[in-house]
């Protein structure tokens, strides 16, 4: 079976690709190479044993879109494609709207030409906004968000909810509301590779712990949690890709799934730094700074939705995420070196 991977060369899309081809699907792949490395494709291979389709271009070319559904049986297609910097965001909304909002609606109208009707997006809890109580529920009302990035992925929810009501019997639209992935694949071929400085907690540490950045900025230690520090939902990497996998046995299920994937609890910033330090055998330098504008105390997720209708629930602990984290980033300390590009 076919499945179009749309950024599939990125962060959670390559071990999502990497966990499809372990269960028999063929994924083909397209990504523009915005954020990702075309060296990627060979560490899949590596891993695998199976080297993926690659189209390069954008989700917004309609034409390159129609050539890929023209010349494959598509059977599904996972959309991952997309700009995901909360601060960037800000700083150029028009692109977010444009790459992420226009990009999904040009994906879904040459899917829906082709008549392909499965489709699972990848979606964030930052949709839930900032008055939702914890744990987050998926029947929890969306919307007062804060920033271009989780109004995108708000927009093209809604989106995709009102075109699955206009054909109520063909489309099966999965929403999977991830939390924080973190870690990498166990080999240490593939794993998060952030360009510039990084914008989550987890990669920010590897690279204070690796020497590349003298410390790690802890954002305020006067929060209502038991260390003081912000309480997060973190997931593996792999226990998400295999959350992606986990949906598409259910696909072919006509309306509008909503799935939270995350670990059902959470850990504290200081936390994170202390697994971290047992992953790396060092201690981690950090300053405790102001707050930053809009952070809320904890948040995680429901996950028990998903664990009854798709049998998924994450394995990995904590400490699996440092470990695997570490594991990559000493391996590869300066990322994807990609001599082609």
């Amino acid at each position: 079976m076919n499945i179009l991977v749309t950024g599939g060369l990125g962060y959670i899309g390559s071990h999502t690709c990497v966990k499809l081809i372990e269960a028999g699907y063929t994924p083909i792949i397209i990504d523009n190479l915005y954020n990702s490395k075309k060296a990627v494709l060979e560490r899949i291979a590596q891993i695998t044993g199976k080297c993926p389709q690659l189209y390069i271009g954008d989700v917004r070319d309609k034409k390159l879109l129609t050539t890929i559904f023209s010349n494959n049986e598509i059977s599904a297609v996972i959309h991952f494609a997309g700009l995901k910097a909360v601060g960037e965001s800000v700083t150029i909304p028009l692109a977010y709207y444009d790459t992420n909002v226009y990009g999904s609606l040009c994906l879904a109208e040459v899917m829906q030409k082709h008549k392909v009707y499965n489709l699972i997006f990848s979606s964030s809890a930052t949709v839930y906004g900032e008055k939702n109580p914890t744990p987050y529920i998926e029947t929890f009302q969306t919307g007062n968000i804060t920033s271009p990035y989780g109004w995108s992925k708000f927009m093209t929810e809604q989106c995709y909810i009102d075109l699955q009501h206009s054909e109520p019997n063909q489309w099966s639209i999965s929403l999977l509301r991830y939390f924080n992935p973190v870690g990498a694949h166990p080999s240490g071929l593939i794993g998060e590779d952030p360009q510039g400085t990084p914008n989550n907690l987890m990669p920010y540490i590897s690279q204070v712990a690796i020497g590349k950045r003298p410390f790690v900025s802890v954002y305020g230690d006067d929060y209502a949690t038991p260390d003081g520090t912000g309480v997060r939902d973190y997931i593996h990497v792999d226990d998400l890709a295999e959350g992606h996998v986990a949906t598409l046995q259910m696909i072919n299920r006509a309306g509008i799934h909503c799935y939270n994937l995350g670990s059902g609890s959470g850990n504290s910033v200081l936390e994170v730094i202390a697994a971290y330090e047992n992953a790396c055998g060092h201690p981690i330098p950090y300053k405790i700074m102001p707050r930053r504008a809009g952070d809320i105390d904890a948040f995680w997720a429901d996950a028990s939705k998903a664990k009854k209708e798709l049998g998924w629930q994450t394995r990995q602990t904590l400490a699996d995420m440092a470990r695997d984290s570490w594991n990559w980033q000493i391996k590869n300390p300066n990322g994807y070196i990609d001599g082609k590009e």
